[in-house]
């Protein structure tokens, strides 16, 4: 079992920069991909970056290429999330997600295991 807490949301103007935080615990940290999703107003949850665990590998939507990182700290357990250049479309609800996956990296809700409660990003025009 692997739990999230995300942290770092805020409200920021366009073209301003976020890091987010996700720290897990649990049994163990070791192993695990770890991804970012969010979900707009009105729309459905949809995949933003992710990072696998063991070359560190990382996939990211067209709508965020070029503007946000995410990286991963094993030794904190915790994944970043660095957000620039931000949009009003980028405001959303941003979830962490935890996969058992040595190597992969997933892009679909489905393939994630473990979810934390969300972090509000609120950016205006």
């Amino acid at each position: 079992q692997v739990q999230l807490v995300e942290s770092g949301g805020g409200l920021v103007q366009a073209g301003g920069s976020l890091r987010l935080s996700c720290a897990a615990s649990g049994r163990t940290f070791s192993g695990y991909a770890l991804g970012w999703f969010r979900r707009a107003p009105g729309k459905e949850r949809e995949f933003a970056a992710a990072i696998s665990w063991s070359v560190g590998s990382t996939r990211y939507a067209d709508s965020v290429k070029g503007r946000f990182t995410i990286s991963r700290d094993n030794a904190k357990r915790t994944v970043y999330l660095q957000m620039n250049s931000l949009k009003p479309e980028d405001t959303a609800v941003y979830y962490c997600a935890a996969a058992r996956a040595a190597q992969a990296v997933g892009v679909t809700e489905d393939w994630y295991a473990y979810w934390g409660q969300g972090t509000q990003v609120t950016v205006s025009s």
